[in-house]
């Protein structure tokens, strides 16, 4: 990993700050503003069992795919985690100033996304509603830390984690077959990618004010990329099912998040690096190459499972 100096790492804060109060002035002017209650099918809902004595939930109650229940699932268990994602940000990049109301107010939408889904889940009978709760406690006792070594590399991971937050909810939204649940999913998807819009044109600044920096810690977090659920408990299982069923994978994150970025931030096409940046471009080249082939061999692999998945329904 190639850090940008300590002394950058602490002053970039500073000369950033115009552009998070510009970048949050237009954000609050894009922004709508949504009920989570009014996207949960209220009249589809009835008691469990329990305190209230209702119907316990079985499988067969789902309407959804096992996919879908997977990446439903795991997309609201990251949701869960904001208190640490809160506690990440703020102490990164502080309370005060246009910094601190960016934080703040990005926790308060982020906050609208959990509510929503859990509700829709459990009116819908979609998942588990006890392993759900105790995926739940689990995730949020364990917290989340980024473990980004720098500001420039915590931005960085934040914009790609906005936006293949974006795709994954879009995804799931479009694969469970439900109107309700994908209009939700892409209400959601709609606040990610504000949020994404937010971290990729303020990291496009930290460029311009140091671009050896900037790329080596674009090139570091893309490198070693990997969502915040990684430690919800089944997720190699859940992702790998979430992949065959072509909701989100290494060839989706490649076309739809790490492309799209580094075109946008012309990370690959940039004339003033220098030796340390254009390692890391050469590094971020070599990297799209390992995810084509990667994606390929899983793309194989999907089929192959497909296949013997329709073979099994035959018999």
């Amino acid at each position: 990993m190639t850090s940008p100096s300590p002394h950058l790492a602490r002053d970039i804060l500073t000369p950033l700050e115009p552009s998070v109060a510009r970048l949050l002035d237009r954000h609050l002017n894009a922004a709508q503003t949504w009920m989570p209650h009014s996207y949960v099918p209220w009249s589809a809902a009835r008691d469990f069992d329990g305190p209230l004595g209702g119907e316990p939930w079985r499988p067969e109650q789902s309407p959804l795919p096992p996919a879908v229940r997977d990446a439903l699932l795991v997309n609201l268990l990251t949701e869960d985690n904001l208190p640490s994602y809160h506690f990440e940000i703020a102490t990164r990049f502080g309370r005060d100033g246009a910094w601190g109301t960016w934080v703040h107010r990005w926790t308060a939408e982020e906050g609208r996304h959990a509510d929503a889904l859990r509700a829709y889940l459990h009116a819908t009978r979609a998942v588990d509603p006890v392993e759900l709760e105790r995926c739940r406690m689990r995730q949020v006792a364990e917290g989340y830390s980024s473990d980004q070594p720098t500001v420039l590399h915590a931005i960085a991971y934040v914009t790609v984690q906005e936006l293949a937050t974006r795709e994954a909810h879009r995804n799931a939204g479009v694969a469970c077959g439900d109107p309700v649940g994908k209009l939700l999913a892409s209400r959601i998807a709609a606040d990610e990618n504000l949020h994404m819009l937010f971290y990729r044109d303020l990291f496009a600044d930290a460029l311009e004010l140091a671009p050896d920096a900037a790329t080596a810690a674009l090139a570091d977090v893309v490198c070693g990329f990997q969502m915040p659920g990684t430690a919800i408990p089944g997720f190699q299982q859940r992702s790998l099912r979430i992949a065959s069923a072509g909701i989100y994978h290494l060839g989706i994150h490649r076309e739809h998040v790490v492309l799209p970025l580094l075109r946008s931030l012309r990370v690959m096409t940039r004339s003033d690096l220098g030796p340390a940046g254009e390692a890391a471009r050469d590094r971020l080249g070599r990297h799209l190459d390992m995810l084509r082939a990667t994606a390929e061999r899983f793309r194989e692999l999907y089929e192959r499972m497909e296949a013997v998945t329709l073979a099994d329904a035959r018999r």
